[in-house]
């Protein structure tokens, strides 16, 4: 019953409020994946740097440095000498997260998302019902042990296995091991449980989630009053768990949890607009009722 349910969602909304609403936010999503994707691939494919190194390391036009604070706290962790260049771009993406949500690289960054949204997507198609349940902590105890790890090994210990470096490297070189890391994200969101990389496994998501909870821009469910309770926002969301508090809670209609990704799933499937982004200190709009 969960594939033909989501698919009547899908439909009220795009009968109400037509094609283009239905995936507004998702085609700003995909444009914004493929763009960030194409300007790394630019460089050694075509010779057009400019953005030289990787997700995790860059410098945009030989000036402005950016570094995951991911990476940054592995390289703290095993002991690296670190450079002010690699500081001041770990601040530059902490601060750049705190005002869009951190767990926004997550929907509108990693290329990876594009491989577990098309597992989903499947799945979905696939009418493949049976979830395996996987607990979302678990992602915070491999954020643990790769930090463990570094500690331990004195290197970067995640980049060795991070499947958006190998994908990446796939894509430069045609091949290499690290597909099959890339397969696996997606055998395992296919068949063994629903969002079960990025919601319950990717240490990055978790990282960014720890940072994405004091973000500026929030998801708001500022017209909750109109809810029609028809599930469309429940089955589209990445991390549904993040909505409830907003959607049928008493206090601020915003989405404050870490989680989110900031994606917008919901505001493209609610048939009856009940979503929106709206800042943190924004006033709470009167509700319909």
């Amino acid at each position: 019953m969960i594939g033909p349910l989501i698919g009547n969602n899908r439909r009220l909304s795009l009968e109400q409020r037509g094609w283009l609403r239905t995936h507004k936010w998702w085609l700003m999503r995909r444009s914004s994946q493929i763009a960030a994707l194409a300007v790394f691939m630019a460089g050694p494919l075509a010779g057009l740097w400019l953005v030289r190194g990787n997700f995790a390391s860059s410098e945009i036009a030989g000036m402005v440095p950016l570094t995951d604070p991911y990476m940054l706290a592995q390289s703290v962790a095993g002991g690296w000498a670190l450079g002010a260049s690699a500081v001041i771009g770990a601040g530059l993406i902490v601060l750049f997260y705190l005002v869009v949500g951190g767990r926004a690289y997550c929907g509108w960054i990693c290329p990876v998302n594009i491989v577990t949204d098309s597992a989903y997507w499947l799945r979905e198609k696939a009418g493949l019902t049976r979830d395996r349940k996987l607990d979302r902590r678990t992602r915070l105890f491999i954020l643990g042990g790769t930090l463990a790890a570094s500690a331990l090994t004195g290197t970067i210990a995640w980049e060795f296995v991070n499947p958006v470096s190998m994908m990446q490297r796939g894509l430069i070189s045609g091949a290499g091991l690290g597909w099959g890391i890339v397969l696996a994200v997606f055998l395992l969101d296919l068949f063994v449980s629903r969002r079960a990389w990025c919601s319950h496994l990717c240490p990055v998501g978790a990282f960014y989630g720890l940072i994405g909870r004091a973000s500026f821009v929030r998801v708001s469910a500022h017209n909750r009053g109109a809810c029609t309770d028809c599930g469309a926002c429940f089955n589209i969301c990445p991390e549904p768990h993040v909505i409830v508090p907003a959607l049928k809670g008493k206090d601020s209609p915003l989405v404050l949890s870490g989680d989110c990704l900031n994606c917008g799933g919901c505001i493209d499937s609610c048939p009856v607009d009940v979503f929106s982004m709206r800042a943190r200190l924004q006033g709470r709009p009167p509700e319909t009722a």
